[in-house]
């Protein structure tokens, strides 16, 4: 599961499909379960989860 802001949701999709080699889920998270996470690759607010 990678938490990603708008910018790194084409890597996240990519690392998933990478490494499970299926279809990647994506959820756009809600206002609560933005704040306690960060985006994986830089830091920011995340928007999307991305998992297998």
């Amino acid at each position: 599961m990678i938490y990603c802001c708008d910018e790194h949701v084409e890597l996240a999709i990519d690392v998933i499909v990478d490494e499970y080699e299926v279809a990647p889920n994506m959820k756009q998270l809600t206002s609560e379960e933005k704040l306690s996470t960060t985006c994986e690759y830089c830091g920011n607010n995340p928007t999307y989860i991305v998992s297998n």
